[in-house]
């Protein structure tokens, strides 16, 4: 299984373009599963393992396929975030990123990290929290990636943009219809 991440701030489009990247590659697509995780909850409000457990859980679903919407179609899959979104949030949040979560994101175990540049308007969510921080998020994501040398391209601009510059980064043909 060929895997790609996409990562960053909070409504910069990752869970809709990772959901058209998923549909050009006739991939897999595994959902973020923070938002499964909060909303079995009873309140919004989390704490630090809380944020463990979501890190474990992403990374528990890469390997099910069960899990996957579409794993019968190619060798790919796209996921809606990885356990790199969980480090830079604990760090944000709490002021530290636990070893357990650290361990959840091996860079090499994906093709690409897809990074979209929060070039769109923000979106009001009940789960999301740094509406003015969305710039400084996306540089700690950008430098993250750096520094573990991870295989990573940063996108902008419309969601059609977004996936040719993904397919075009990983030599593939531009899909033959808009998503």
């Amino acid at each position: 299984m060929r895997k790609i991440a996409v990562v960053g701030a909070e409504s910069s489009g990752k869970t809709t373009l990772s959901q058209d990247l998923a549909q050009a590659l006739d991939a897999a697509w595994l959902p973020e599963y923070a938002r499964h995780y909060l909303a079995t909850r009873a309140t919004v409000a989390y704490g630090l393992a809380d944020v463990v457990a979501i890190a474990q859980g992403q990374l528990a679903g890469e390997v099910e396929p069960r899990r996957w919407q579409g794993s019968d179609r190619s060798d790919w899959l796209v996921c809606d975030t990885n356990a790199l979104v969980c480090m830079i949030w604990a760090e944000v949040r709490f002021g530290h990123c636990p070893a357990t979560i650290r361990a959840c994101w091996q860079a090499d175990d994906y093709v690409l990290h897809v990074l979209p540049t929060p070039d769109i308007a923000w979106e009001p969510d009940p789960l999301r929290e740094n509406p003015e921080d969305r710039e400084a998020l996306f540089a700690r994501y950008r430098d993250a990636l750096m520094q573990a040398g991870a295989a990573h391209i940063v996108v902008q601009g419309s969601p059609a943009a977004r996936v040719q510059a993904v397919l075009a980064a990983l030599g593939l043909p531009s899909s033959p219809s808009p998503v």
